[in-house]
């Protein structure tokens, strides 16, 4: 049976993500923590939807298999097949939104008490920025700092970088994207400029759309900072009417404190149309966050061109999972494990997602 399930999810990677390399480092950082009998959460980046079968993969480089906590969407939109492969996978979904006590549970229960780690993606979403971090929500420190202090063995969290690479040119299709794009808002296809040079004016024409409909005007400067500001115009409508001060906080630190709030207000007083439009409108915030201005321009790689024009086909063409556009490699790097304490006052959420998030980024950093 697990013979036939990952070859299944192969074939499921080379078909739906282009992946048929795999590179795992430093295994045995997790073969180890395994075999003393630790509680392990593993907490990855998120840069693509296929980052499940690598770690999959990656499991099996460690000698071991890995739980899943997944969205509760995989499962929605999941054949009863597919449902079943996910079960037997050691999957199980989350309704991250909300306060799914019993996805909760199950997931300090595995850290606490079973042999296996439990693998958790922080960033939440699938964002298409495979060189930075997207900010790591902090329910995974949370949950493994809970399972630390009902536990009778350590615990440890075990960061892991995910790196995709292009094994052949992908430039032909990425321009016939480019120029589906152009089409999809009824401009003509600027063929004879180079790629890197399409990419720009599209992403100001889509984020002039966005001014429009939450300010009413379209606003001037770089787009770096008409980016920041328009995120900051959504957070800062929320943040008045709960009650929030922005201070000193970065776009993504408002964001959970806002995200916190919604979800307070949604166990108290139920489920409406407000609380649901204001959790749209934070993903908006990060979606604007993960659109970098620079990102491309700073080191024009075929890898970040093409992690660009795959979060615009999601966004504008309005698919779920972009299209592979070439074969690629994946790389799997696990870092130091990081103890969860056991005693409340050695650490909290904040200060553990904070450790994690910067270990996985330097490993990106690292590899880049």
């Amino acid at each position: 049976m697990v013979s036939m399930l990952h070859g299944a999810a192969r074939q499921r990677a080379r078909r739906e993500s282009g992946v048929v390399k795999y590179e795992v480092q430093n295994a045995e950082i997790v073969t180890q923590a395994v075999k003393a009998g630790h509680g392990v959460l593993i907490t990855p980046n998120h840069p693509t939807h296929a980052d499940a079968y690598a770690m999959s993969e990656a499991a099996r480089a460690a000698k071991t298999s890995f739980y899943f906590m997944a969205a509760w969407n995989l499962f929605e939109r999941s054949s009863p097949l597919a449902r079943w492969i996910l079960q037997k996978s050691g999957v199980f979904s989350v309704d991250r939104e909300g306060t799914d006590l019993a996805a909760i549970k199950i997931a300090r229960d595995i850290i606490r008490e079973k042999k296996h780690p439990l693998v958790i993606f922080p960033e939440g979403e699938v964002y298409h920025c495979n060189q930075r971090v997207t900010p790591f929500r902090e329910g995974a420190a949370a949950i493994a700092l809970f399972a630390a202090r009902k536990a009778n063995r350590k615990t440890v969290c075990i960061p892991c970088a995910l790196k995709y690479t292009y094994l052949d040119d992908p430039m032909p299709k990425l321009e016939a994207l480019m120029t589906e794009l152009e089409r999809a808002i009824h401009w003509r296809p600027r063929t004879e400029s180079a790629l890197v040079d399409r990419i720009y004016p599209v992403g100001a024409a889509l984020l002039s759309l966005k001014e429009l409909e939450y300010l009413g005007e379209v606003s001037n400067g770089p787009l770096p900072e008409r980016t920041r500001s328009l995120a900051g115009s959504i957070l800062s409508d929320q943040e008045e009417r709960y009650g929030l001060s922005a201070g000193d906080s970065t776009i993504p630190e408002r964001v959970k404190a806002l995200r916190r709030a919604a979800i307070v207000n949604l166990e108290k007083n139920g489920p409406s149309a407000v609380i649901d439009r204001d959790l749209d409108d934070l993903f908006v915030a990060v979606q604007l966050f993960s659109y970098p201005g620079n990102y491309v321009v700073e080191n024009p790689t075929i890898d970040r061109i093409a992690e660009t024009l795959d979060k615009f086909e999601e966004d504008v063409l309005m698919r779920y999972s972009p299209t592979p556009r070439g074969k690629r490699k994946v790389t799997v790097r696990f870092g130091k494990p990081i103890e969860a304490p056991a005693e409340r006052r050695k650490s909290s959420p904040e200060q553990l997602t904070d450790e994690l998030e910067q270990a996985v980024q330097a490993m990106l950093d690292d590899m880049e």
